[in-house]
């Protein structure tokens, strides 16, 4: 299976950290901060440089444990488990797609302020395939855009910085408290946002050289340098323009420049700006694939999201998902710009929360782990993270006037991962495949004619063909819909063989065969049927299964043994249920008929395969025989 590449240095992850943290924040929010505490906003920056700095520090020592693609999926997965870590990245990356789908579409209104919905719209489309094919062509490709990104930006900042300087006006900071103290604090919450992204490199572990060394080294020195460049900024930009001008500036940078370099540089700046927010986009249309490949490789999402490309070396299948994803987002983000930016803070807040716990967790929990950075005090500095991370979750719920109508929207976007969570558990967790069919076992039976309707019935029997007298195994016999059918088929002196994973369905099945006198019907359950044919199955006939194709984890095992108890001509018939209301993928074996067909024919069965359209969802046939050469089956 072909793998991510390392191709990632010090110096190159370094700006791609730089070019994913230091985005639109710094370019709007020093202007929000003296609105609020005047001068003294520079104390709020101090302040939330310092929890930034040790912030990094965590991700830092959590990344040096585990250098995966996954990176605050992994960390969860580490220290709580499957179904946390599971909402952890669902939730990460749906936060990366909003990220994305705002920052593309503040940059073009940003940039044509006044553009028709459907251009906006169009436009920024448009960019999404572009970052997104940049990002399929390959991690090198995708580098070198980010860091020339990186490079507008530190210079466009850094230009301003010392600009400033030579510009100052000590006078601008006299008085320097013009706003209770309490403002510095308030001030905090709404800046904190200049240093989300961190995550962001995490994800970029799997294709970096020396990842366990070399990323930590990076967010801690990347973090230190926006932090500089963040409090100069503040210091330089209120030293030029007194702070009540500056703080009512809807466009802070850009009128900085015009002040100093007039209007030839505010334009420099404005377009600087739209770079800066684009390529903080590109950031995280490159970097979140790899957080959907994490997830697939360990069956908690669509399986074939891990797909590396042969030849760039890129989890494509997630680059293609995710473009759809972004691109509604995008549409989202177009009618709900302020919605969506409101959202985010506080479901940032939470993750942010939730990977720090999990330092906190692993400390305990994983004491023996190779740490190749370790925050110092660390268990003291993460509970004061979480802390901060609370108040601030509080601050924004007591500031913001329809915080719980935001916390609703933030729980339905939640919510929806689970349902994907627990079918993803029943494809391929055996344990969690029981549990379900027992639960639901009287649902089952109320609903049998809706989950394997009569016409499909009917054409199961017509291909096993002629049965009478004949010894059947009906490997997944659910609760005996199709097993009652089989029963009369047989008559009078065949033999039906009916095994189930689930005890309930089993009992049920039973029962209705009981009822009809059918005493020739052997029902056995088989906790174990994902994995092989149960031992007490003697030789059969002919083998049909209904719905257990997508269940199997050892599916070369489990025709083995069939192929074992089968005569030569013995009869298949295999049915499944594909395309889940149309939109939620299969078993990736099943995905392809040619991939079927080649792994019946490596365990000595020709067979036929076809697929038909249901209401709510496709079927798939697989018919044959047990046959000694490699020869097409013939209907």
């Amino acid at each position: 299976m072909t793998e991510l590449k390392r191709v990632l240095g010090f110096k190159v992850i370094l700006l791609i950290t730089i070019n994913s943290i230091m985005g639109t924040g710094i370019y709007f929010l020093p202007a929000l901060g003296a609105s609020i505490a005047g001068p003294a906003s520079i104390l709020s920056w101090i302040l939330v440089s310092i929890v930034a700095m040790l912030t990094a520090m965590c991700f830092a020592e959590l990344v040096s444990m585990f250098p995966k693609a996954g990176g605050v999926y992994e960390f969860a997965k580490q220290a709580f488990g499957k179904f946390t870590s599971f909402l952890v990245g669902w939730t990460a990356w749906l936060i990366g797609n909003i990220t994305t789908a705002m920052l593309i579409v503040g940059a073009i209104q940003y940039l044509i302020p006044y553009a028709d919905k459907i251009i906006l719209v169009s436009i920024s489309i448009v960019f999404v395939l572009i970052f997104n094919f940049m990002a399929f062509r390959g991690m090198k490709t995708s580098a070198v855009t980010l860091i020339t990104f990186a490079i507008i930006n530190l210079i466009l900042l850094l230009s301003l910085i010392i600009s400033g300087f030579f510009n100052f006006q000590p006078g601008n900071f006299s008085p320097f408290f013009v706003f209770p103290f309490s403002a510095v604090f308030l001030t905090v919450f709404f800046i904190s946002e200049t240093f989300f992204g961190w995550e962001t490199t995490t994800f970029l572990a799997e294709e970096t050289k020396d990842a366990e060394r070399v990323i930590p080294k990076v967010l801690v020195i990347a973090t230190g340098i926006i932090a500089l460049i963040s409090i100069l900024l503040v210091i330089s930009s209120l030293g030029v323009i007194p702070w009540k001008i500056f703080g009512g500036s809807t466009a802070p940078l850009a009128d900085l420049a015009n002040s100093m370099f007039g209007g030839t540089g505010m334009y420099i700046v404005t377009l600087g700006t739209y770079l800066v927010i684009i390529g903080a986009a590109a950031g995280w249309i490159v970097s979140s694939p790899r957080l959907l490949l994490a997830l697939a490789r360990d069956k908690l999402f669509i399986t074939q999201l891990s797909d590396v490309h042969p030849k760039y070396n890129t989890p494509y299948k997630a680059i293609i998902f995710q473009t759809i994803v972004t691109s509604i987002f995008i549409v989202l983000a177009s009618g709900s710009y302020n919605l969506l930016l409101t959202l985010l803070l506080p479901m940032v807040f939470l993750i942010y929360s939730a990977v720090i716990l999990s330092l906190l967790v692993l400390r305990f929990k994983r004491p023996e782990i190779k740490r190749y950075f370790k925050v110092p005090f660390g268990k003291a500095v993460a509970s004061l993270i979480i802390i901060v991370n609370i108040i601030l979750i509080g601050v924004w719920f007591f500031t913001e006037k329809n915080a719980l109508n935001f916390v609703k929207i933030g729980f339905s976007f939640l919510l929806v991962g689970i349902p994907i969570y627990f079918l993803l558990k029943m494809y391929h967790d055996p344990d969690s495949i029981v549990k379900v069919n027992d639960s639901f076992a009287y649902l089952t039976l109320l609903s049998e004619n809706f989950i394997l309707p009569k016409s499909v019935r009917k054409e199961i029997l017509a291909l096993l063909g002629q049965i009478k007298d004949k010894t059947v195994l009906e490997f997944g016999c659910s609760v005996g819909t199709l097993t009652l059918d089989l029963a009369k088929k047989v008559k009078p002196r065949g033999i039906i063989y009916a095994t189930d994973i689930s005890r309930k369905e089993v009992k049920i099945t039973h029962n209705r065969l009981k009822k009809k006198g059918h005493e020739h019907v052997i029902v056995i359950p088989d906790e174990h049927q994902m994995n092989r044919v149960h031992p007490d199955i003697p030789k059969v006939d002919a083998i049909v299964s209904m719905g257990m194709m997508g269940y199997l984890q050892d599916v070369k095992k489990v025709l083995k043994e069939m192929w074992e108890l089968l005569p030569y001509g013995g009869k298949i018939v295999f049915v499944d249920y594909a395309d889940f209301f149309r939109i939620i993928p299969n078993v990736e074996w099943l995905s392809k008929d040619e991939v079927i067909e080649k792994v019946f024919r490596k365990s000595g069965f020709s067979v036929y395969v076809t697929r038909k359209k249901g209401l709510f969802w496709n079927y798939i046939y697989v018919h044959g025989i047990k046959f000694r050469k490699d020869v097409p089956y013939v209907k």
